[in-house]
């Protein structure tokens, strides 16, 4: 299944590598808050350390839009890290020109050296070769281990690779098995759970999973759009009127594998300490929203995944950030985690309420990347893996 070169099939011994991560995470007063996608980099990072290899790690933070702005800096990054490795690790104040080439120059095998946030740059999005260079000139070997970032077509994610041997690290190869293999080779029966708010963001993916998978369950916010193009009065909902066609078609031409829910949660208020009650699915009251799914939904669906072979599950079942509004989501956390299949849950706001529920140990694999792990799903092909040398 796994077509691409790792870093197992070229020499790493005593070189310069620079590695793709992503070490996207979250900060706050300027130190890590999670550090998932750092300790996902481990293995990757450990194997290259014990060939004597010196490491040169690069990466995006945040949305800093082209421009310097210290709170996207990865230097609280570079300073986690060092505690969790016994390597030395050092940080460059800017990833490509004259601070980056001298600090570059100065590890020694066996070091790491962390590159400032490559998105300080306006080249980076715009794949420009000359970045691309300036990157490539670092280091001897590319590795590209960044599954969150390979949906895009950027300087540090796809250019490098046309200057460099490029090559997969352990979680993309992690990932692409486990989602590749969901999509092309599944277990049945294969269940698909897709929630979040928008149809929008998830329309090819529901049209690629309803030829592959033997059911896919709907719920989240964009479960309102199927009940408004069922008929149903959603009140305060977030709905998307644009895309009540598109919802009426997949209704139609889902042969009843496409499962909405049967019952919700609703409250008068956008807010934790919101009244709320749970009802039938049907119409809701003037100036009520519908918040999460309901017990006969969460019960239905884990009767859909008794006997499953495989399980993907990306996006929410409610706002689970509440806990008036989380019981749908975690509910559905228990039912996959209990159901015997091969789990695989996206990465966001889906696998942030698996590690917030306690039963991480119990999902076969949590993806590190949302929307990559989307565009596995939708069927399209990853810039950041076609980059990469075949076998």
């Amino acid at each position: 299944m796994f077509n691409k070169k790792t870093i197992k099939d070229v020499d790493v011994k005593e070189q310069r590598v620079l590695v793709r991560v992503d070490f996207n995470v979250p900060l706050e007063e300027g130190a890590v808050a999670d550090d998932t996608r750092i300790q996902a980099a481990l293995p990757t990072i450990e194997y290259l350390l014990g060939k004597n290899a010196a490491v040169i790690l690069c990466s995006h933070l945040g949305r800093p839009k082209g421009e310097v702005k210290p709170e996207f800096s990865l230097r609280p990054v570079a300073e986690h890290l060092a505690a969790l490795i016994d390597n030395p690790v050092s940080f460059a104040e800017d990833c490509i020109g004259t601070k980056a080439e001298e600090a570059a120059a100065n590890i020694k095998p066996g070091e790491v050296l962390v590159l400032e946030n490559t998105r300080f740059h306006p080249d980076e999005k715009q794949n420009d070769p000359e970045m691309a260079k300036q990157l490539a000139a670092l280091a001897d070997v590319y590795v590209n281990d960044a599954f969150g970032s390979a949906h895009r077509a950027h300087a540090s994610t796809t250019g490098v690779a046309d200057y460099l041997p490029a090559v997969a690290g352990f979680l993309m190869e992690k990932e692409i098995r486990y989602l590749g293999q969901a999509i092309t080779d599944p277990s049945r029966p294969f269940v698909a759970i897709l929630g979040g708010d928008k149809i929008s963001d998830k329309i090819e993916v529901i049209r690629n999973l309803l030829e592959k998978a033997d059911m896919v369950l709907i719920g989240g916010g964009m479960a309102n759009t199927f009940f408004k193009a069922q008929g149903y009065e959603v009140a305060d909902s977030l709905v998307e009127n644009e895309a009540l066609e598109t919802a009426k078609l997949l209704l139609g031409q889902s042969d009843k594998r496409l499962r909405i829910p049967v019952d919700m949660v609703i409250a008068d208020a956008f807010a934790g300490d919101a009244n709320y009650e749970t009802l039938p699915v049907g119409d809701v009251p003037e100036g009520w929203r519908i918040l999460d799914i309901g017990p006969e939904t969460v019960k239905a669906f884990r009767e859909a995944l008794e006997g499953a072979g495989t399980v993907v599950w990306n996006g929410p079942m409610g706002v689970f950030e509440f806990p008036a509004f989380a019981k749908g989501t975690f509910g559905l956390v228990e039912a996959v985690a209990d159901c015997g299949a091969t789990t695989i849950v996206g990465g966001g706001d889906s696998a942030s309420a698996v590690r917030k529920s306690g039963l991480a140990d119990k999902i076969t694999h949590i993806s590190t990347g949302g929307g990559a792990s989307l565009e596995m799903l939708e069927g399209t092909t990853l810039p950041g893996l076609a980059a990469l040398e075949d076998r």
